[in-house]
């Protein structure tokens, strides 16, 4: 997706994950950092993340795993809009790995 690699393949299945938790990271983002937002969505929009906006991303959805396997007594518990699981983690960073993005 930076314009300076082919793109790989990926399965429709990463796609609609990746489709499901960019529109709440960029939700989150303007709330934090509205230029970076701006970049973000419209790389988005054009399908070429910037290296920083692939960056940003990989790093929230790591941040923001929401299933963790943890039990209500060993935590942690991370609150958020969605449900993001470990798998859904890997998956966000092999599909931004396959359009040419380093995580």
């Amino acid at each position: 997706m930076n314009g300076n690699d082919t793109q790989q393949q990926t399965s429709p299945e990463e796609r609609r994950t990746v489709e499901r938790l960019v529109p709440v990271w960029l939700e989150e983002t303007e709330r934090h950092d509205s230029a970076a937002a701006r970049e973000a969505r419209t790389g988005w929009e054009r399908g070429s993340l910037s290296d920083r906006s692939a960056q940003d991303l990989a790093h929230w959805v790591t941040a923001r795993v929401t299933d963790t396997g943890f039990n209500e007594e060993e935590g942690p518990q991370v609150e958020g809009p969605v449900r993001i699981t470990p798998a859904d983690k890997e998956t966000v960073h092999r599909w931004l790995t396959a359009h040419g993005h380093r995580i």
